[in-house]
């Protein structure tokens, strides 16, 4: 095998590790959870931004979890249909919709374990700023080299299956 070879089989092989690294986690998130990834940063955003806001929207929890408003909206449906969310149409503004956790969503908010991209993002930033570039000009590359670079794609680490058809 030539060092060429040899270098491509462990940049490939990597990638598979990543991969497989995300889909092990996304399957023990929803074993653990009973949701998907996206689901539980939907329920995660609503937990914590009833913290500190009156008012709820898509919106601002689309902001939040960095989704398209459709796609959260399509993810909220399934938690409203779990009996996690709630919406409440304004009384003022019928068309003005808040979202809320219910109190079995409270009791799953208390609970939720760490997405892998928390996880990722605390140890990425702890590395010094020369190296966090780096690796971004390396994966940057590397997805020129896959051709995915032009791909949509959320700052979620998640399998596909988990994601709405928009994101797929």
């Amino acid at each position: 095998m030539t060092p060429q070879e040899n270098i491509a089989d462990e940049v490939l092989m990597t990638i598979r590790q990543i991969v497989r690294r995300i889909s092990e986690h996304s399957k023990s998130l929803s074993r653990v959870a009973g949701l998907t990834v996206p689901q539980l940063l939907c329920l995660k955003a609503i937990g914590e931004l009833e913290r500190h806001e009156a008012e709820i929207t898509v919106a601002r929890v689309s902001k939040a979890v960095q989704l398209s408003a459709a796609t959260t909206s399509r993810i909220l449906d399934r938690l409203v249909r779990a009996g996690l969310v709630e919406r409440q149409r304004g009384e003022v503004d019928r068309r003005r919709v808040s979202l809320s956790l219910t109190a079995t969503g409270r009791v799953r908010f208390g609970a939720l374990p760490t997405p892998l991209q928390e996880a990722f993002i605390e140890r990425l930033n702890g590395l010094e700023a020369v190296e966090r570039e780096g690796l971004l000009v390396a994966l940057r590359r590397i997805a020129e080299l896959m051709e995915a670079e032009r791909l949509d794609a959320a700052p979620i680490l998640a399998l596909e299956m988990d994601l709405p058809d928009e994101l797929d």
